[in-house]
């Protein structure tokens, strides 16, 4: 009984990607489908990083096709390529970068860097070349929770900067070009210049993803970044609490205004879990980043629970992705990274790049 192509369209239409949430067919990541009598071969190349996940999909696929009558071996190559995605219009591309994630808050200590840091970690982890840039001028915090805050960047050249490493990062950040307890006394252009300067001049090697942890607030540095940084898409980070999400609205409107696509809310501390008892508690309140999201058609990422640990691995210089990495905190910052990945996939592609500059010359 010889086996069609179109049986396994037909199949792979009935297996649904765990993370796209779509079937392989629609989602277009399945490529040179070959029939040699009743054996399979294929590739499934997914627009999104999948470490952890990417023995779980290939057998999925290859069980669905089993149960096409007359198939023998199936053998489905599974694999990652990260694209280049649409920015705002007329902002340059960073060298060296694909893709920018903007992670945002409205306020204060909702755990923005903490999440930054770890969603940074969980690319990474998922095996996306990832690096992260310490927006936050006044108050840097990357170089402490990376464990650089002694590094020193290199220059070759003078002008432009080496990234630090840390933990297979690609950093940058003002916390390694002074003390750490010179406080920042500037105004606004010259937060905005430092900004830019820490972007373009550090020599970015090869990165699918760019995370840039913001400081709170919808001031100069964001106006900055929605202006003359090309950036993917953004996360806004809040807690439950109504305060805090009053300003993660206005956080989330500034993008909307500015024309960058939101990827999705993550809810910091929604859920204390007694170390001594198990008991659970909403210190902060309940449902809040979901309302949200319902409110303003947004993705609720995750919610993370209010754990001393993850305090505890962030201020040792090994955030809670590095320090635990097979824990239940680690698989949902995971889980977060690889559906922001997901939503950036989704995202009409920048073919910039492919097309040659055309120079018209007198001959």
């Amino acid at each position: 009984m010889s086996i069609s192509e179109l049986q396994i369209q037909t199949a792979l239409k009935e297996a649904i990607d765990p993370n796209m949430q779509k079937d392989f067919i629609s989602a277009k990541t399945v490529r040179n489908i070959k029939i040699d009598g009743s054996n399979v071969t294929l590739d499934v190349v997914l627009p999104y990083p999948a470490k952890s996940v990417i023995t779980e999909i290939k057998q999925q696929i290859e069980a669905k096709l089993k149960t096409i009558p007359g198939v023998g071996t199936v053998n489905a190559a599974v694999s990652s390529k990260i694209s280049s995605h649409a920015v705002q219009r007329g902002v340059k591309p960073i060298p060296g970068v694909r893709n920018i994630i903007a992670v945002a808050s409205g306020k204060g200590g909702v755990g923005k860097s903490t999440t930054a840091v770890n969603l940074a970690l969980a690319l990474s982890a998922e095996g996306a070349r990832v690096g992260i840039l310490d927006a936050d001028i006044y108050g840097p915090s990357q170089p402490m929770m990376l464990g650089l805050a002694d590094a020193k960047p290199e220059s070759e050249d003078g002008q432009n900067m080496e990234p630090m490493m840390g933990h297979g990062l690609q950093a940058m950040s003002i916390g390694f070009l002074i003390d750490v307890e010179t406080p920042m006394v500037w105004r606004g252009p010259m937060v905005t210049q430092a900004l830019e300067q820490l972007l373009n001049n550090t020599k970015w090697h090869d990165l699918d993803y760019l995370v840039v942890d913001l400081p709170p607030g919808t001031g100069d540095i964001q106006l900055t970044l929605a202006q003359r940084v090309p950036v993917t898409g953004a996360v806004i980070v809040t807690t439950p609490q109504d305060i805090a999400l009053i300003d993660a609205r206005k956080g989330l409107k500034m993008f909307q205004k500015v024309n960058i696509p939101i990827l999705g809310i993550v809810e910091n501390m929604s859920l204390h879990i007694c170390s001594k008892c198990g008991h659970e508690e909403r210190i902060f309140g309940e449902g809040g980043g979901e309302r949200m999201g319902k409110d303003y058609d947004i993705e609720m990422l995750g919610a993370l629970p209010l754990d001393m640990a993850i305090r505890q691995q962030v201020d040792s210089g090994k955030p809670t992705v590095v320090a635990d990495p097979d824990g239940r905190i680690s698989q949902i910052y995971k889980q977060i990274a690889r559906r922001v990945a997901v939503k950036i996939g989704d995202l009409a592609q920048d073919h910039s790049v492919k097309f040659p500059s055309i120079v018209i010359q007198n001959t």
